[in-house]
């Protein structure tokens, strides 16, 4: 049952977005011997690996925007700088980003310090600075960590005086400034290191996971009346005078096609793109209004075509011969059954600004494979079509069904918007009303209980229902009485990404209210229009949810959300709702929700402008988002994030993963190391 509401509602649409961590540069760390003598000039090494398309900003360039590479070590008197830090054959760029001249690595880089030995034991450790881009997407990445070198130094001291070594040291170094959320690396009691490969794997399976959706899109738009009659037709010229290699072009070409249309709109895809398409209210409501009319153009209010002169004269040059020939039958077959597949296509293209280039590119080439798969096979194989069932009715079922669909999923969108901007025009009961109304509406039509437009010849008089429709009507009246327990609050975990969030429920019955409330210690700001789920208490605000935690001596759990984050609201139903994980966050954390795509503005006064990207940040979401990439090197929602009282991170953070256990034995790890830590 879990599955079939995970198709039914994640059908065109993508399902999921992902937490990730970029970390294009790999560091490592060595020293030009490893053993010395006091008074020996030692050379510090710091090598980076680049991803590719990736590239690393210099130590020394006049352009003041990027970040340049710096190694910050902390002072101590064992030693002593000699000279600047040195970066090792940078090559010369103009930054297209930031519009001046620099100095990058591409592939590798490296940098050499020069140090005096001036005691022993030697102690060098430190924290470097730094910052790559890519111009593929237009991202940059700034980030640092913790190093420290090993060297073994054998004689006494020199005759310096404590004093007047401590004066050195504190003169040649630069004094390393606290940072406020930061892994802890080198620390034995602390938390590891953020991994990049936290979120890699869920990445790879959401991509796969569009894929599918987008290939069995293409296979949806093969059974609508203006395509699927057209396999028959199309076969018969191959079966001719056409060849089998021309057949396989055709194929070819097909999918060639809509991968262009993806490849033309990959650009457009980017994240910050995504973003703002995620959640400003301009593009949610156009994509509403989008998904409408697709909805309303398959029940048969209107046909979206295009100009019937273009389409002619792109057949004209169908009747080429050659390959030229092939590729514009492929295009006018791409032409013509535009009226059934664009608003498939325009499904998958708008759910695929998720912030990945490739993606819309991968998700038309999937649905292009199965829309071209048939009239390849059946060009190869002609014997085949006598299998294919008969033209009818029945196609233009599929093609209603499809828009009752596409009616039900465009209020996603609309839910999204409303929630940035706390609007409250779209609660969740409503949300849920409507999508019952419309599963029964889809029954009875599969039933016979009423006609539309396109409904017409024998199939439309014919009352005898098939064994398959009544199945098929089966199934979706038992996903409009799954729906119902939710209009009295019931979790309906299945759908919890897909639904607005439970405390714009207006009629919830089914609440527990025995719940022991969490102990604040003030009144939480924004907690007029923000919330958290399952009755928890806790704060909107990071520098008022940090001072609560110094005061209840505990942990804080920080959660970077959004309202436009499907994944967060699955987390929340799926994960938090466990006994065992809210009890937890409860008792052992005070609990701060960061909403990254909030659209409030705040006072002139708050505004900043950060160290990033150079911008003023002036809303709730913006501030947090920099909040986040700033001081965590990431940008991907949910990720989840233990700190103690000096605001370094306990563990490993957690992004989106559904395993309830895991979930509770992350927070009872950070509750132990924060004991260990803060005893």
């Amino acid at each position: 049952m879990r599955l079939f509401l995970i198709f039914i509602t994640s059908f065109l649409f993508s399902v999921s977005v992902v937490g990730q961590i970029l970390k294009p540069a790999k560091w490592s760390y060595s020293a030009s011997v490893s053993e010395a003598k006091v008074g020996d000039e030692v050379e510090l090494i710091f090598k980076a690996t680049l991803d590719k398309d990736w590239y690393l900003y210099s130590s020394e360039f006049p352009c003041e925007d990027p970040i340049k590479t710096a190694f910050n070590l902390v002072p101590h008197s064992s030693y002593q700088l000699v000279g600047p830090l040195v970066s090792v054959n940078p090559v010369d760029k103009y930054d297209d980003i930031f519009e001046c001249d620099v100095k990058i690595f591409k592939g590798k880089a490296e940098f050499r310090q020069k140090i005096k030995i001036l005691a022993s034991p030697l102690q060098l450790s430190g924290e470097s600075d730094y910052q790559v881009c890519t111009e593929i997407t237009g991202q940059c990445v700034s980030g640092g960590e913790d190093f420290s070198f090993n060297i073994k130094v054998t004689g006494k001291a020199n005759s310096s005086s404590p004093d007047q070594t401590e004066a050195s040291s504190t003169e040649n170094n630069p004094v390393v400034q606290p940072i406020e959320i930061a892994p802890v690396t080198s620390n034995e009691n602390a938390g590891p290191v953020l991994d990049s490969t936290l979120e890699s794997g869920t990445e790879e399976k959401s991509l796969w996971g569009f894929m599918l959706i987008a290939f069995i899109a293409g296979l949806a738009a093969l059974l609508t009346p203006c395509v699927f009659p057209m396999i028959p037709m199309t076969v018969s010229f191959f079966t001719g005078r056409g060849t089998k290699f021309q057949a396989l072009m055709y194929g070819f070409f097909i999918i060639l096609i809509y991968s262009l249309i993806g490849a033309a709109l990959a650009p457009l895809m980017g994240p910050e793109t995504a973003n703002h398409l995620s959640t400003e209210w301009l593009p949610n409501l156009i994509f509403f209004a989008v998904f409408i009319v697709f909805g309303l153009s398959f029940l048969g209010l209107f046909e979206i075509t295009l100009p019937g002169t273009f389409i002619n004269k792109v057949d004209q040059q169908a009747e080429k011969g050659g390959l030229i020939g092939v590729f514009f039958m492929a295009f006018t077959l791409v032409l013509v059954s535009f009226s059934c597949t664009g608003p498939i296509v325009g499904s998958i293209l708008v759910s695929s600004a998720g912030g990945e280039f490739l993606k819309p590119i991968l998700g038309m080439f999937a649905f292009a494979a199965a829309f071209a798969i048939p009239f390849t096979l059946f060009a190869f194989f002609p014997g085949w079509l006598k299998s294919l069932p008969k033209s009818g009715g029945w196609l233009n079922t599929v093609k209603v069904v499809l828009g009752f669909v596409e009616i039900a999923l465009a209020f996603k969108f609309l839910s999204i918007a409303d929630q940035a901007f706390h609007w409250g025009i779209l609660d969740r009961d409503i949300n849920i009303a409507i999508w019952i109304v419309i599963a029964i509406l889809i029954g009875v039509y599969l039933m016979k209980g009423f006609r539309m437009p396109g409904d017409t010849g024998k199939d439309a008089e014919d009352k005898t229902v098939s064994v398959f429709r009544l199945s098929l009507a089966m199934i979706v009246f038992v996903f409009a009485v799954y729906l119902v327990p939710g209009m009295w609050g019931a979790p309906l975990k299945a759908l919890a990404g897909y639904l607005p969030p439970m405390y714009t429920h207006d009629f919830n019955v089914l609440s527990s209210s025995s719940e022991k409330p969490t102990a604040l210690c003030d009144e939480p700001r924004y907690a007029d229009f923000l919330h958290l789920p399952h009755g928890l208490g806790g704060y909107f605000d990071y520098d008022q949810a940090i001072a609560c935690a110094r005061q209840q001596n505990k942990p804080l759990f920080i959660d970077f959300t959004g309202h436009g984050c499907t994944n967060c609201r699955e987390m929340e139903a799926n994960v938090w709702s466990n006994p065992q994980v809210l009890q937890r966050l409860r008792d052992d954390y005070v609990v701060v929700a960061l909403y990254v795509d909030d659209k409030t503005e705040l006072p002139e006064s708050e505004w900043y402008t950060s160290s990033y990207d150079k911008k003023v940040k002036k809303t709730i979401g913006k501030q947090n988002a920099d909040l986040q990439i700033t001081r965590l090197n990431n940008n991907a929602q949910p990720f989840y994030v233990l700190i103690g009282k000096d605001e370094r991170v306990l563990v490993t953070p957690y992004g989106y993963n559904l395993d309830a256990e895991k979930f509770a034995a992350f927070l009872d790890e950070g509750k132990k190391k924060f004991k260990e830590l803060y005893p």
